[in-house]
């Protein structure tokens, strides 16, 4: 159960990140997974993985230059296998500003691979798969259409 503990932990350690816009932090997080979704393609690498974030999802200065979402997790399977795991959840990001008013936002499904060494759990691969967008005109600075499948 420890184990699965601290896999699901990775999951809400990303949310949280993404959540105070700490991109140097999800980047170092996911810095030896490959990230991206079935229409977007991939980027690997700490510091890609962090110019992604950085170039994509709006932070706000006057409010700590956090992103104003609440990434939730939800219903999160994990399945070990010795020294690897994987696992399946859903997603839902909320979000509130000025101009918008508190509401989902986009919801998908992460599938996630991990492996595990002397200094624990890391992830190794995560994909993002967008199945509802809604009103992302505060969150992100690129248009989402373009990932359309």
């Amino acid at each position: 159960m420890a184990d699965k503990l601290e896999v699901t932990e990775l999951l809400y350690r990303y949310a949280e990140l993404i959540d105070a816009g700490d991109f140097d932090g999800v980047g170092k997080l996911l810095g030896r997974a490959t990230f991206g979704g079935p229409a977007s393609g991939s980027v690997a690498g700490e510091q890609a993985i962090a110019k992604l974030f950085a170039h994509t999802t709006r932070r706000f200065r006057e409010h700590g230059n956090r992103t104003l979402t609440r990434h939730l997790v939800l219903n999160p399977i994990v399945e070990l296998d010795g020294d690897r795991a994987e696992a399946r959840s859903t997603f839902c990001v909320v979000q509130k500003t000025e101009t918008v008013p508190l509401q989902p936002i986009v919801v998908g499904r992460y599938a996630d691979m991990f492996a595990r060494d002397e200094h624990g759990w890391y992830f190794t691969e995560r994909k993002v798969d967008v199945e509802m967008v809604g009103d992302v005109s505060a969150h992100l600075n690129v248009d989402p259409r373009q990932y359309d499948r």
